[in-house]
């Protein structure tokens, strides 16, 4: 666990935490409004918090990437390294038909190995990644520089 949580980022003491998450969502939103958005696919699990209503603000459908075991149909998935060992994630494989525009969304940008590894499950799909939107993002990492292929939009950076 990183000691970067995203709470402090949506409490405040002027507005109510709902109030924060709404700003938010649609701030994470925005840039991609006029981008015909056909799926959001939203990273386990805090980026489920993100994702599912900024596809409502889309107007699109919804696709959570979990992890390794978690997901109840055909699946598609890749491995990739953490700073502390391996992992995998995975994607069902009727969730993205090629070409369609996707809004990856995840709550916390770091090391970028996550978010790198859920570009390459979507590209496996000949999904159109779009952009890449989250909460927080922690620079001193350069989890950005294994994005730089894709539009990365942050609201909040450390």
């Amino acid at each position: 666990k990183t000691a970067y949580e995203i709470m402090p980022s949506l409490v405040g003491s002027e507005m109510c935490i709902r109030d924060r998450l709404r700003m938010a969502v649609k701030e994470m939103a925005a840039p991609y409004m006029d981008r015909d958005i056909d799926v959001v696919v939203g990273i386990e699990s805090r980026g489920f918090i993100f994702g599912a209503p900024i596809a409502d603000i889309l107007n699109c459908s919804f696709v959570p990437v979990r992890k390794s075991g978690k997901l109840p149909w055909k699946t598609k998935s890749v491995s990739y390294e953490l700073e502390y060992g391996n992992d995998s994630l995975e994607i069902h494989t009727d969730a993205i038909q090629p070409h369609q525009n996707i809004l990856i969304v995840d709550d916390l940008l770091a090391t970028g190995g996550t978010a790198e590894a859920t570009c390459k499950l979507v590209s496996k799909l000949k999904g159109n990644i779009v952009g890449f939107t989250v909460l927080v993002e922690l620079e001193f990492l350069e989890g950005r520089k294994r994005l730089k292929q894709y539009n990365v939009h942050s609201l909040v950076k450390y």
